[in-house]
């Protein structure tokens, strides 16, 4: 392959972005796959601002103002990964179609997994977890304004009713990813 040149989308992505409402297990399932992979993860909540952590955890949601420099830390982060030619996962909501767009943007080097499941599967384990700063008050407003991926998106879609190591594989055997396997 040329310097420089990304592989292209049949060879399969360089970043994945794993997707979804709080609580659907979306760090659990991106480090199981980043361990598989063998590719660097990042959680998406490391970048959030701590005023907008102290919001949430107050129990009010981020508007779209709030999102914005979240996003583009987030981006940035896929940016690096893309010119260094150093695959990655992350760890992003990304409820709305707006959101991917903004990671994404057009490139199919970077593919969305979306880890879709119901609601009462969902607010279940929200109330098992600790120590997050994601009340399971707001889980109402994250599946109000969830826009799940449209089909000309090409992300794939995982339902969450298995371990988080059986979504991860499907994930990776989705996307034609072998453990291990990191791409120059």
């Amino acid at each position: 392959m040329q310097a420089g040149h990304l592989p292209s989308l049949d060879r399969g992505p360089r970043v994945i972005v794993v997707m979804g409402v709080s609580g659907s297990g979306k760090s659990t399932v991106a480090a199981c796959l980043a361990e598989r992979l063998g590719w660097a993860f990042v959680d998406g909540d490391d970048f959030h601002s701590a005023a907008h952590v102290a919001k949430m955890r107050a129990g009010h949601p981020l508007d779209d103002d709030d999102r914005a420099p979240w996003l583009a830390a987030i981006a940035a982060w896929i940016d690096t990964r893309l010119q260094e030619r150093d695959p990655g996962i992350v760890v992003c909501s990304a409820l709305r179609r707006a959101y991917r767009d903004a990671l994404v943007r057009g490139r199919p080097e970077v593919r969305i997994a979306y880890l879709a499941g119901d609601r009462d599967l969902i607010e279940g384990r929200l109330a098992q977890r600790q120590g997050h700063f994601m009340p399971s008050s707001l889980l109402d407003t994250q599946f109000a304004i969830l826009e799940p991926p449209a089909p000309e998106e090409n992300a794939v879609v995982v339902g969450i009713d298995a371990p988080a190591g059986a979504v991860a594989a499907t994930i990776a055997a989705r996307l034609g990813l072998e453990e291990g396997r990191q791409e120059t």
